[in-house]
């Protein structure tokens, strides 16, 4: 059962917009994400794909798209390490409010604007190469405008902190605590609340993105291929190759070494990876 928070040392009560927006809508957004994702596995697993476009493009994809996904990566670990880690604790390892500030402006200005420029790339490739363009459904615009707005976002509120120097917000005193306290079914509301709108509109874009996730192609980041990084190289069998001498005895040679391997099947021999024995039990 939920338990609804207001803010400590208040009687104001919680608006109704505001238990919807900051006290329901994420779990409405984990259940849909989560339902989502068992939904498409069950019965679209042919379309579980990124459908790549890679055959019909590739000069710009090779700049795009490692801009973005690294970028991305990025992104998410700097919104791990603002919003799981209390602030407490980074303060009891000796990192001061105006370090940890500095480093994230720093850190995350990069991140936002290397992922804002790689998803722009994306895009203009796939709005002018034509096999591309007639590839993209509706879905993928859909897709992209929220993805990208989320990034457009985060990077407003990040850009607003530097202008807005030692008088900006500190999420880390109202996000963080709210985004926590949904692990335990305790939504803060009343902390959410307290920040401003740019956070509000990035959040609620953000959750609006994880809604739609399992139906768009995003969902293949949820089969990263890691067992890829654990499995052997590949091995291509040899031929057997015997080699005579001059004349007679060389040719005696080669037609001893092909009648040898006329039997043997051509081709590449099987090498074993986890899912292909597990297919095969």
């Amino acid at each position: 059962m939920l338990a609804f928070e207001a803010e400590p040392g208040s009687a104001v009560g919680l608006s109704a917009l505001d238990i919807g927006l900051w006290g329901v809508l994420p779990y409405v957004m984990v259940v849909v994400l989560v339902g989502g994702l068992l939904w498409r596995y069950k019965y679209d697993q042919f379309g579980w794909t990124t459908r790549s476009s890679q055959l019909y493009e590739s000069r710009l994809l090779r700049i795009a798209s490692p801009l973005f996904h690294f970028g991305l990566l990025a992104v998410i670990a700097g919104h791990f390490f603002g919003l799981v880690i209390p602030m407490g604790w980074t303060q009891a390892a000796g990192m001061s409010q105006e370090f940890y500030h500095f480093n994230a402006l720093l850190v995350g200005g990069i991140a936002g604007v290397g992922t804002l420029g790689g998803i722009l790339l994306l895009i203009y490739r796939r709005r002018t190469t034509g096999p591309v363009f007639m590839a993209t459904t509706g879905n993928d615009k859909t897709m992209y405008v929220v993805l990208t707005a989320a990034i457009v976002f985060g990077l407003w509120t990040t850009l607003a902190s530097v202008f807005e120097g030692e008088h900006g917000h500190n999420y880390r005193e109202t996000v963080a605590p709210w985004f926590r306290s949904l692990f335990i079914f305790q939504p803060d509301i009343a902390a959410m609340a307290a920040a401003p709108f740019s956070f509000h509109l990035h959040t609620l874009v953000g959750m609006a993105l994880f809604v739609i996730w399992p139906f768009t192609r995003l969902v293949h980041a949820f089969t990263a291929p890691f067992h890829y990084l654990f499995r052997p190289y590949i091995v291509y069998r040899s031929r057997d190759r015997e080699t005579g001498g001059a004349g007679a005895k060389g040719t005696a040679g080669a037609a001893g070494a092909r009648s040898s391997t006329a039997g043997a099947r051509r081709g590449w021999s099987a090498v074993g990876t986890r899912d292909r024995d597990t297919r095969n039990r």
